[in-house]
């Protein structure tokens, strides 16, 4: 990061959240965002305890008052400066402890896909061994929650995160780099072995995220929804309500879309051909493979390869001015 990129960094604060939340926020209550898992608060009075619940491993930020969580009997507070991570299928008591009407109440809630988690903390722990030549010990993680301070890293992923939602060639194209800059800022955190440990924990009893990961490892191949339900020895019919209760799509849209987004990692990446990268995902005819990657990216793949490359041109070309 560039000496003004520090400098910008340091100069964010709360503030900037609230006034980016109410944006989203018009609502009292829940509003949805332009993101996946991801819903933005807004309460202007106290709020008593209610029952809620998660279906996904979820990082909860309050951006202006506090609020308390309740799992097993162990209470979390959190507030501006801390940030709760909570444990996937998880029932819980929230109660909104500090809000009013010239100050209300605003946080988010963003469900993240413990691949993810899984995916950035083998590269971290890859460049800590070529860096150091071991590995960071990670302790033993217990509980379905955890709370840690929320510092000017963390603060400034979230808010290039929430930014990038507001444009639609941001939001394909930076939101996922800044996600994972997110989930990066929570494990370089004091609870790296907790997050994976709730991480791991949601990989290997859900049967949602299950078929995630396998659908990840079999992209090139034909997947069918009986297929999908099999591996998790489910009928068709339940996997498709459990799967869209959980992820808000069908299994067919889930995996169209990963097998895209896929295909956008590749062409920017990697030196394939537009031919190479159908396959690879599972597209054997490259015309429909143009078509919908067009529908979902509003370009051919060759031209959205063309204009990352320019972009990333530009970027560099700034840095050295810098």
């Amino acid at each position: 990061m560039t000496q003004a990129a520090n400098s910008l960094e340091e100069r964010i604060t709360s503030g900037d959240l609230v006034a980016e939340l109410l944006a989203r926020a018009p609502d009292l209550g829940a509003n949805s965002a332009d993101w996946p898992g991801l819903t933005v608060y807004r309460f202007a009075g106290p709020v008593a305890p209610a029952w809620e619940e998660v279906q996904s491993l979820s990082l909860c930020v309050v951006a202006q008052g506090r609020k308390c969580v309740t799992v097993d009997g162990v209470h979390y507070h959190y507030d501006p400066f801390h940030y709760l991570v909570l444990n996937s299928h998880l029932h819980f008591t929230a109660e909104i402890v500090e809000a009013s009407a010239a100050k209300p109440f605003v946080s988010f809630v963003l469900q993240i896909d413990p691949a993810a988690v899984r995916a950035v903390s083998v590269e971290m722990l890859e460049r800590r061994r070529a860096a150091e030549g071991a590995a960071r010990p990670m302790g033993v993680g217990t509980g379905q929650a955890f709370v840690s301070a929320l510092d000017r890293h963390l603060l400034g992923a979230v808010l290039r995160f929430l930014r990038s939602l507001s444009s639609g060639a941001d939001r394909r194209v930076l939101a996922p780099a800044y996600l994972r800059e997110i989930v990066y800022r929570v494990l370089q955190a004091d609870q790296y072995a907790r997050l994976l440990q709730i991480a791991s924990y949601q990989e290997n009893n859900d049967p949602v995220t299950r078929v995630v990961a396998y659908v990840r490892a079999h992209l090139a191949e034909p997947l069918t929804v009986a297929d999908l339900a099999e591996h998790v020895s489910l009928s068709p019919s339940v996997f498709t309500a459990q799967f869209r209760e959980t992820a808000g799509r069908s299994p067919y849209q889930f995996v169209k879309e990963m097998r895209l987004n896929k295909a956008r990692e590749l062409l920017v990446t990697g030196g394939a051909t537009v031919a190479g990268v159908s396959r690879a995902v599972g597209y054997p005819n490259p015309s429909h493979f143009i078509t919908e990657f067009r529908k979902r990216f509003g370009m051919s793949p060759r031209a959205y390869c063309d204009f990352t490359q320019l972009s990333s041109d530009l970027t560099w070309q700034h840095v050295d001015r810098s």
